[in-house]
Parts: structure tokens; C-alpha cells; sequence
């Protein structure tokens, strides 16, 4: 694994939710505040330290409080939260648009690149530019005619998932259990293989993260596109039902396509509690076993900044520097490194992309 090529230590993130923070904290009014330091895991200043150069910024719609402390429950030894209420399509389309036009804001303000090519992340990486795929995290905003994914993707829309961690029109995704397989509901409905088919003609990504595996199978049966999980780890390690099996993973590497670690320490961690103490050997172990079912060129990083809790080593982006160096001391060479951090992702956004050229 060791070459003489010099590790750039530029992280592509394969997911955040940064912009449901900036929503949450004023929306495009406040979204200059993304330019200075700020308490999310992201902003321009710990992206400068800690060496992201970009990544996919999701969209992203909250259930309305239902009382449940999902957090509290996340914590114990066994749980298995109720899955979120469902979201109207008004309610959530709503939301996604404030939240698309708060990333053209940041694009505006010169924070970020919207990049739709892979070209243009490579062009952001030369130039030191934050290069943003924006991505919708469910699909509750889209309509059954598709009218508002035409407007997305006209705004810069260019990956997705289907579903987030509550039924949609389009499909179920998997609630967060312990110890849980990823096998539990029924896949993609009509529609759901109908907005496939609309993904794949305009080249738009399709994420597998939070599907089960009936919609898993659904989507690697009928898609012309690589296989993503943008932010999932190994269930073999980790046995909680958001996480991948050894099969899923062979279904993945088989498409040439690709998984981004997720750090949320419930999906890292052996005993699945979301607490902070995961030490990066764990990380490490998760990459060694994606590296070894994937191959070198089907692993990435994919956060979940600003939308989980982060092993408290890493805490936010300006800590991934921590991350690499111990890839490095665990004796990853440079072409493995570079892979990991961005190569990966740019060449897999290249493959999916060029589908609509």
C-alpha cells in the first residue's frame, strides 16, 4: 500500500446536514455566518483546518416533535425507536426549498461551489474552492408528476435517497434498532421504482443509506448506476440495522460502486450506543473491512456531520486531520489515502454523472 505520491489530507465528505443547522438557526438571513466559526461540525473555518474540500450537503425534513428522545434511547443497550411521524409533500417541499436556496445563498456568498460535473470538483479541489453536491435525504418534497425534482435538480440536485427513517410514498426506510438486521419491510413502491428510472435519465445518484433491504434489492435490480451508500458502515461489526451486510456489500462492489464510513459512534460502535467514546482504532477496523469487501476503490468518507454524534477524537471536520494520520500509522500508503479522501468519490460522481451527458 505505500507509494511516493504526497497525501493532499483533502477530505470529500459523502454527507451532512449542515444546512438543516443554518434552517434551524435563521435560514438564508444568517447563512453568512457559514464564513466564520460557528458551533456546527462545519463551517468555512474548520473546513480550512481540517482540510474538507467539500462534499454532499443534504436537504433534509424533520417529523414534528412527538416526544420521543431518540438520543436517550440510542444510549441504551437494546432499542428500537418508533419510526418518525410522516411528513406531508407541502410540509417538506417547503422545507427543501428554503434549504436549497440557503446553499445558492452560501454559493452566492462564495462559501461553497454547487458542483453538477465531476470536472468541477476537480477544478474546485485545484483552486481550493468548497465544491457542495446538493442532496435530498427522502424524497417527501417530490411530487408523484416529478415537477419539484425537475426544479431541484435545475437548482443544482444531483443525488438522493429515496427514503429517510420513515415510510414516503416512495418507499421505507429502516428505524434505528439494535441489534437489528437491515431486513425488515416491505421495498420500493410503484413510484419508488418510477423515481429510479427518473434518477438514472438524469444522472442523478441514487443513496442506498437508509433503505432496507427489500428497497436495497429494489434498487440494484433495476438501476443503470453504480451502487452508493453514501453513509453506512459494516453490520458485521456492528449489528444495528442501518449498517450493511456482507451480502449488500458484494451487491455494491459488483456495480462498481461505493461506501462513505459513516462516524455516528452507534453505527461504529460493537454494543450500537451512540455515546462519543469510539476510539479511531474502530474507525480503522470499519475502513479495513469495507476495504477488503469493496476493494480500494469502493470505500470513501461519509460523515454524517452535524447530524450525529461524532466519536469524540474527531468531534467535527476540523478533526479529520486525526483520522488520516492514523490511516497513515496504521500503514495505509498515499494512492489508498488520496482514494479514501476524495479520489473515490469524484471518479464513482464521475461514472453516475456522465449517464445524462
Amino acid at each position: 500500500m505505500s507509494n511516493n505520491r504526497p497525501v493532499t489530507n483533502y477530505v470529500f465528505d459523502g454527507h451532512n446536514d449542515v444546512l438543516t443547522k443554518l434552517r434551524d438557526a435563521g435560514g438564508v438571513a444568517i447563512a453568512d455566518t457559514f464564513l466564520s466559526e460557528t458551533n456546527f461540525d462545519i463551517d468555512v473555518v474548520k473546513a480550512s483546518k481540517g482540510g474538507l474540500c467539500g462534499g454532499f450537503f443534504a436537504m433534509w425534513v424533520a417529523s414534528e416533535e412527538d416526544g420521543e428522545d431518540y438520543q436517550a434511547d440510542m444510549v441504551k443497550e437494546r432499542y428500537d425507536v418508533p419510526l418518525p411521524a410522516p411528513v406531508s409533500q407541502a410540509t417538506a417541499l417547503e422545507v427543501v426549498l428554503e434549504q436549497a436556496a440557503i446553499m445558492l445563498r452560501l454559493q452566492d456568498l462564495g462559501a461553497v461551489t454547487i458542483c453538477t460535473s465531476a470536472n468541477e470538483l476537480r477544478h474546485c479541489l485545484a483552486n481550493d474552492q468548497l465544491a457542495a453536491v446538493l442532496h435530498l435525504e427522502g424524497c417527501e418534497a417530490i411530487d408523484p408528476d416529478f415537477h419539484a425534482l425537475d426544479v431541484l435538480y435545475a437548482a443544482g440536485l444531483r443525488s438522493l435517497g429515496p427514503v429517510w427513517s420513515r415510510s414516503t410514498a416512495f418507499g421505507e426506510g429502516v428505524p434505528f434498532r439494535f441489534p437489528s438486521s437491515p431486513d425488515i419491510g416491505p421495498g420500493l413502491t410503484e413510484l419508488g421504482i418510477e423515481l429510479i428510472h427518473h434518477c438514472n435519465k438524469r444522472g442523478i445518484m441514487v443513496d442506498l443509506s437508509h433503505l432496507n433491504l427489500a428497497g436495497f434489492h429494489d434498487v440494484a435490480r433495476i438501476s443503470t448506476q453504480p451502487l452508493v451508500a453514501t453513509h453506512s458502515n459494516a453490520h458485521a461489526l456492528c449489528t444495528h440495522s442501518r449498517n450493511l451486510n456482507d451480502e449488500q456489500l458484494q451487491i455494491i462492489r459488483a456495480s462498481h460502486g461505493m461506501v462513505g464510513l459513516n462516524f455516528a459512534s452507534a453505527f461504529l460502535r460493537e454494543d450500537g450506543r451512540m455515546l462519543p467514546e469510539v476510539p479511531v482504532t474502530q474507525m480503522l477496523r470499519h475502513l479495513d473491512y469495507l476495504i477488503e469487501a469493496l476493494g480500494e476503490d469502493g470505500v470513501g468518507i461519509g460523515s454524517d456531520f452535524d447530524g450525529a454524534q461524532i466519536p469524540e477524537a474527531i468531534t467535527d471536520c476540523s478533526g479529520l486531520p486525526v483520522l488520516i494520520d492514523a490511516m497513515r500509522q496504521h500503514g495505509y500508503g498515499n494512492i489508498l489515502i488520496n482514494k479514501l479522501c476524495h479520489e473515490n468519490w469524484f471518479n464513482v460522481l464521475e461514472r453516475t454523472w456522465r449517464q445524462c451527458d
